[in-house]
């Protein structure tokens, strides 16, 4: 069985609207956290929610970093305007460690150190060692692929470290239009920020009723919370360093702490899934994807 210990924690950035202060607050606490040993910050879903944490960024990075966490900031998943292009520029020239979800992003960061986010698409292992050339250090990995497409590529780049979303609502899709606002009765230009009253991201049904999907402004996102607590030891296996945990509404250090715990063998697997579902249980579990199953699907260890 491999080595799980070797499993470094990270936490990703936060794909919701959250006041300032809250989003400010929330990092502070990773800071304190033993358990974590990398964060990945800043804006992901959509540029007009940019102003609400980027005052609080500085102090957050300088927090983060002092605590002894590596430190990377996202650039967004989709840049469509003028002025996300030059805010991705600015990323690329401010930013010591930048992570890129979107090819405009790899084109600036390129020749320098930097992360791959999972909205670039990295399907084989040709990809991950022409992104390794180009500076890549650390890939985190699409949420659907299955661990019999993950094991050739950390195969063919075994230079660089991987990471895989082991926690969270899972990011499905990124559009120009807003579903989040349309819900709500308004248009995208006019949004007013309504996503920000679904902290947790917006549970939408089917015509028929049945659970389907979460909107989270412009995203489209998994209804189901992945977790992967069951399937550690396969993911050291198959050449993977980090496990992302994606930020939801709940204490994510004790998130953090399950995992750890988990890892190093201080608690069994469904001993954790239990006490997980005591901190987050906002959405069912699932694990499909990891198993070549339907996403929504849990597969039992």
């Amino acid at each position: 069985m491999a080595n799980t210990s070797t499993l470094k924690i990270t936490i990703g950035p936060v794909p919701y609207l959250w006041s300032g202060e809250k989003w400010r607050d929330f990092y502070y606490r990773i800071a304190e956290s033993e358990h974590v040993d990398a964060v990945t910050l800043g804006e992901v879903v959509c540029s007009k929610r940019d102003h609400f944490t980027r005052p609080f960024l500085p102090q957050v990075v300088e927090r983060l970093t002092a605590a002894g966490k590596s430190v990377a900031v996202a650039s967004l998943a989709l840049v469509t305007l003028d002025r996300e292009a030059a805010q991705t520029r600015r990323l690329a020239q401010e930013t010591q460690l930048a992570e890129a979800n979107d090819l405009s992003a790899l084109r600036v960061l390129a020749g320098k150190p930097h992360l791959v986010g999972p909205f670039v698409n990295v399907y084989n292992g040709a990809t991950a060692r022409l992104l390794a050339k180009r500076g890549a250090t650390r890939i985190c990995l699409g949420p659907e692929l299955p661990a019999a497409s993950i094991a050739p590529i950390t195969a063919g780049a075994p230079e660089i470290e991987y990471e895989i979303i082991a926690f969270g609502r899972l990011p499905l899709a990124i559009s120009a239009r807003c579903a989040h606002a349309r819900a709500k009765g308004n248009t995208k230009d006019n949004c007013q920020f309504v996503c920000g009253g679904e902290p947790d991201g917006l549970d939408v049904d089917t015509l028929d009723g049945q659970p389907f999907l979460t909107l989270n402004g412009v995203q489209t996102m998994s209804r189901h919370c992945q977790v992967l607590l069951n399937d550690l030891p396969s993911l050291s296996d198959l050449g993977l360093t980090h496990l992302r945990l994606s930020p939801q509404d709940c204490d994510m250090v004790a998130v953090a702490e399950i995992f750890a715990d988990v890892r190093d063998g201080r608690m069994t697997s469904d001993e954790g899934i239990a006490m997980l579902k005591t901190v987050y249980s906002a959405a069912p579990y699932s694990n499909g994807f990891l198993h070549g199953a339907a996403g929504m699907d849990w597969v039992a260890a």
